[in-house]
Parts: structure tokens; sequence; C-alpha cells
């Protein structure tokens, strides 16, 4: 009996350990657009790097009635588990960035399946901008379905994607049916609650003012909360370069420290922050830091050929490689992609 009651504190510890990740936009110099995410979790998500060519067959999962796809643009993508694209940038500078969300529930029909692991890449992988995302996205012929993590850790999650443009779409399933938050100015997303209740509680900050004081804790709301006031108050960058390390600068300050574990279940439990990525939409260029690296490093998109019939290619990032600059020649080329998340057969 005492086994079954630490398995079910741990599984809900777990669940709201994963209750972090903060997405940002924001506008540098010559109306550079940049989205900036971090990656928060409660031990190591196990993150590669992964470059998808044009033309690639894919399917949904390994259900007989997941949907399959032909892959119209090429990406880089990052992982999580080998069993998720949770974050990546296509060859038109589309960017999708997946975080969790509790309240997610994808519901239930009997329309083709597409796992809750490949929606981002199947958005990356079919579309240019968000316009598209948002038109596909208003009565999709299928079904999102999101089998648990490890058999236990809900997979609820919502998804961000942004465009060159600066235009910017907040996706999420809550009961069943999705909600699109469809508008430049969306610009943060973070967890809980559902981005209605957080742009509502931001409304209420707007009003007090950055200057006079700022919600300092790790809580998603706080963190939405401090990520709306830098992104909205800081001056442009005067580069490229300047413009890559507000961003950075931005994401970092709503970051949490390595190595935090707060497993006090009367409060919001937070996990710690893995990696950040900067993509800049302008330049086609995506920068990965781990909290774990000494440096920076990018995959610069415009060195990629995405021909059709090119071979995936990963850069593996287990073994914490020691990675600066471009990095684009470090890819290896490999046979196939990781498998979606899905259910056991």
């Amino acid at each position: 009996m005492q086994i079954i009651k630490i398995l079910f504190i741990s599984i809900i510890a777990w669940s709201s350990l994963l209750d972090a990740c903060s997405r940002v936009m924001y506008e540098g110099d010559n109306n550079r657009t940049i989205t900036a995410r971090s990656m928060d979790w409660a031990s190591d998500v196990d993150s590669d790097l992964w470059i998808f060519p044009r033309g690639l067959e894919r399917k949904g999962g390994i259900d007989e009635n997941s949907i399959k796809w032909k892959s119209k643009y090429g990406s880089i993508v990052a992982s999580a588990f080998n069993l998720m694209t949770s974050d990546g940038m296509n060859e038109k500078g589309l960017v999708v960035n997946l975080l969790y969300l509790a309240e997610s529930d994808f519901g239930t029909s009997d329309k083709p399946t597409l796992s809750v692991g490949a929606w981002p890449q199947y958005v990356l992988d079919n579309f240019k901008n968000v316009n598209e995302v948002v038109k596909a996205f208003k009565n999709p012929s299928f079904q999102i379905i999101a089998p648990p993590l490890y058999g236990v850790i809900p997979a609820s999650i919502h998804i961000a994607v942004s465009d060159s443009s600066g235009d910017s779409a907040i996706l999420e399933y809550i009961k069943g049916k999705i909600t699109i938050h469809h508008n430049k100015k969306y610009k943060v997303m973070t967890n809980s609650p559902t981005f209605d209740k957080q742009l509502a509680l931001n409304s209420y900050w707007e009003e007090i003012g950055g200057i006079v004081m700022l919600p300092g804790t790790n809580r998603a709301s706080d963190r939405f909360i401090r990520a709306s006031y830098y992104t909205n108050s800081l001056n442009k960058g005067k580069n490229e370069r300047e413009s890559i390390a507000t961003a950075f600068s931005i994401i970092r300050n709503v970051s949490v420290p390595l190595g935090y574990n707060n497993l006090n279940l009367k409060r919001p439990n937070l996990s710690t922050t893995r990696w950040r990525t900067v993509a800049d939409h302008k330049s086609l260029k995506y920068y990965f830091e781990s909290t774990t690296y000494p440096n920076i490093f990018w995959v610069d998109l415009k060195k990629i050929d995405f021909t059709k019939n090119r071979s995936i290619q990963k850069l593996e990032l287990a073994n914490y490689p020691l990675l600066a600059g471009e990095v684009s020649v470090k890819f290896i080329k490999v046979e196939k992609a990781f498998n979606w998340l899905s259910y056991k057969k």
C-alpha cells in the first residue's frame, strides 16, 4: 500500500513539475522577428537536433488510422525523448514551439489520428506561415491523440506558431475542441492557465507597470507577465548580433535555475530550464543554448540543402559535445528519424 501511495504522489509531482516553459517574440533591427523559448523539465529531455529534407514520407503514428503526408518544406528541429518534435523552424521561417498545458483535452472522434508528438512536425512540414496554419486547423480533418509519456505522465500540450512577418498564433485543445488565438500582439506564451486567462492576468499587471513591481516567482503566470513586460519595453537591437542577444536576455529572465526542484505539492511545482532556443526568422538562423554547455551554437538554414530525397541528418547532444558557432557541418546522416509518441500495441 505504501508503494502505491509513493507512486501516486510521484505521478502528481511529475505532472506538476512539467508545468513550465516559456515562449516570447521580439522585434529586433530592421523588422527582424525573433522567437525565443525555454524548455523546462524535471529531468534531462534527451534532446537532439535534426535536419529533415523536403519530400519525406510521413505517418502520424503507429495506428493504422494515422494520417500520412509528404513534407513540403525542410526543417531543423529539437526532439524530446526521441518521441516528439518539441521545437523547430522550417526553411520558410515558420517556427513552432511546443509547451506543456495541464488543461489540454484533445477529445475523441472517429477521424484519422495524429500523434501529439508529431503535431509540431506536421505544421513545419506543411505550412509556410501562420495564416496557413490557422486556416488548416479551424476545422482539421484529423484528431490528435496524446498517449501518456512513459505510460503515466499526461502528454498535455499546446503550440505556438510564428513567422517572419511577426504574425503569431496559439493553438490549444480545450474540452475536446481547438481554440486558436491569432494576433500579432500575442507575443508571449507560457503554461497554465489557458491563454485567455493569461491575457486577463497580464492586463491587470499592465495597469501596475513593470517599473513599480513585477511578479518574481517561477509560476507560469508570473513568467508570462515578466516576459510580456520586457518584450514590449526593450529597445530594438541596433543590428543582428544585438537583437539576438536581447532575445536571449528576455528568455533567460524567465528561465528556472538549473537544479531547482520544489517538491512541495501544496505549491506549484516547477522544473529547471534544460535548454533555450532563439529562432531568427529573417536570417533563418536557429540558435541553441543548453544550461549545461559553456557556449551558444547555431544552424544557418541557408547553408542546408533541403532538396527532396536528401538524407535525414542528426546532431547528437546526449554526451554534451563542446559546440560553438555555426554547426551545420557537424550533422551526420542517419537512416531514419525517431518514432512519434504512440499507444503501445
